[in-house]
C-alpha cells in the first residue's frame, strides 16, 4: 500500500528527507513538498562541515554532528554532487597563541581515534596558511588543518536532491500551508491528507504547531553573511576553508567568489531585515585578512533565521501523542552539518527501522510540551 508523504518545508531537512524517501523501494511512498520559502537558514546559507574540533560539552551533540558530516560526504559521493554545491578542500583553526592551539591538537589526536572522516589532523604555519589561501595577504596566527573539513552552499545542496526526489515520487507545493490535525494540512483553500507528515520547519515550527495546542522550547536566531567578488582567483574553489579565532568564518568558494560569516543575532527573532551595519561589520572581518576588500566588492547579502533550543541541542522524532507527525529542529548554527542526518533518522523512522535516538538526544518529550 502507498503511504502519502507529505513534508512542510524544504530546506536542509526537508530535501534530505525528501531525497531518502525517494531511494530504495520508493514507490510505496508518495511524497508532497509544501515550501513557502521565507527566511530558510539554509537557502541563506553556505558553511563549514567540520565539527571535530568543537569544544562543546555535549556528547550527544557530538555524536550527531559527527555522525552528520560522514553522511553529508557520502550523500555528495553517491549522487555525484558538484563541488560549488560541496567540496572536501578541509578546513583551517586558527588560535591567537600556542598554548590554546596545543590544546586544541590534543583534543584532534584523541578524536582522530573514532572519527577517521576528519582525517590526520598536522599544525599549519601562518606561512603554510597563506600558500594554500594565496588570497590572503594577512594571516596573524598559526592554526591546524583538518582535511576532513569541508563546504558546503546550502541552497545548491538542496536543489540537487530534490532534483533526484522529483525524477521519482516528490511533487512540490509552492506557498503557506496550515496544520489542521495530525494528517491535514491546509492549501490554498484545499484540505490535504496524509499518512504522515514531516515538520522541516526550522525556527518556524512553534508557530505551525500551535494550531494544535503543542508548544516546543524552541527560539529564533537572525543570521546574516556576505558574498564577496575577489577578482583574478579563478582557483578560489579548491582553497580550504578557515574558521579564525574571534572572527567570523572565511569561505573561499565558487569562482571569485568569498563568504564571510554568518552572524548570530539572537534579539531580533523573525525579522528578515538585510542590516547594512552588519555588512560593514563583515566586510571589516574580510579586511582582517585580505587587503583592499570594499563594500562595492558584495555581489550578495543574505539573511536567514536558525532554530534554537534552550541547550542548543537539535531534536527529531515523532511528536508525542501525535503517532503520524515527526519533526526535525533546533540545528542551529550546526544545520548543515546535523540536517542530513536528522532528516535520514525521521526517514528511518517512517520506515519503520529500529534506531536508537539516546545516542543523539534527550527525550524529546525534552523539547515538547
Amino acid at each position: 500500500m502507498v503511504q502519502k508523504i507529505a513534508i512542510i518545508g524544504g530546506g536542509i531537512v526537508g530535501s534530505t528527507a525528501a531525497y531518502y524517501l525517494s531511494q530504495g523501494e520508493y514507490a510505496n511512498f508518495e511524497v508532497s513538498m509544501f515550501d513557502e520559502g521565507i527566511g530558510q537558514a539554509t537557502k541563506a546559507a553556505a558553511g563549514i562541515i567540520s565539527p571535530w574540533l568543537s569544544k562543546r560539552r555535549n556528547k550527544k551533540w557530538f555524536r550527531l554532528a559527527s555522525d552528520g558530516a560522514e553522511l553529508v560526504a557520502k550523500i555528495a559521493q553517491e549522487t555525484k554532487m558538484n563541488d560549488d554545491a560541496y567540496a572536501n578542500n578541509g578546513t583551517i583553526i586558527t588560535r591567537k597563541n600556542k598554548e590554546s592551539l596545543d590544546e586544541l591538537y590534543k583534543i584532534a589526536l584523541e578524536r582522530e581515534k573514532n572519527n577517521p572522516q576528519m582525517g590526520s589532523v598536522q599544525y599549519i604555519s601562518k606561512d603554510e596558511i597563506k600558500n594554500l589561501i594565496p588570497i590572503i595577504k594577512n594571516s596573524p596566527y598559526d592554526g591546524l588543518f583538518v582535511p576532513g573539513g569541508s563546504r558546503i552552499d546550502g541552497n545548491l545542496y538542496c536543489q540537487h536532491l530534490l532534483n533526484i526526489a522529483m525524477k521519482r515520487n516528490l511533487s512540490i507545493y509552492k506557498g503557506k500551508v496550515k496544520l489542521i490535525n495530525d494528517n491535514q494540512i491546509l492549501y490554498k483553500g484545499k484540505i490535504f491528507t496524509f499518512d504522515k507528515i514531516i515538520l522541516a520547519t526550522g525556527a518556524w515550527s512553534k508557530e505551525i504547531l500551535a494550531n494544535l495546542k503543542i508548544n516546543l522550547n524552541l527560539r529564533p536566531q537572525k543570521g546574516q553573511l556576505i558574498e564577496l567578488r575577489i577578482a583574478n582567483n579563478e582557483f578560489i574553489n579548491k582553497m580550504p576553508v578557515m574558521m579564525p579565532e574571534s572572527e567570523y568564518d572565511f569561505i573561499p568558494v565558487g569562482r571569485e567568489k568569498l563568504i564571510i560569516g554568518a552572524t548570530h543575532d539572537n534579539d531580533q527573532g523573525f525579522d528578515l531585515k538585510h542590516e547594512k551595519s552588519v555588512d560593514i561589520a563583515l566586510v571589516k572581518t574580510a579586511n582582517n585578512l585580505i587587503n583592499n576588500v570594499k563594500a562595492n566588492d558584495i555581489i550578495l547579502s543574505k539573511v536567514g533565521t536558525r532554530a534554537y533550543t534552550d541547550d542548543f541541542s537539535p531534536f527529531l522524532g515523532m511528536i508525542p501523542g501525535h503517532p503520524s507527525l515527526f519533526i526535525g529542529t533546533g540545528l542551529g548554527s550546526s544545520g548543515l552539518t546535523t540536517g542530513p542526518i536528522v532528516s535520514k533518522l525521521i526517514v528511518d523512522l517512517i520506515k519503520n527501522k529500529k534506531i536508537d535516538l539516546n545516542q543523539y538526544q534527550k527525550p524529546i518529550s525534552t523539547y515538547i510540551n
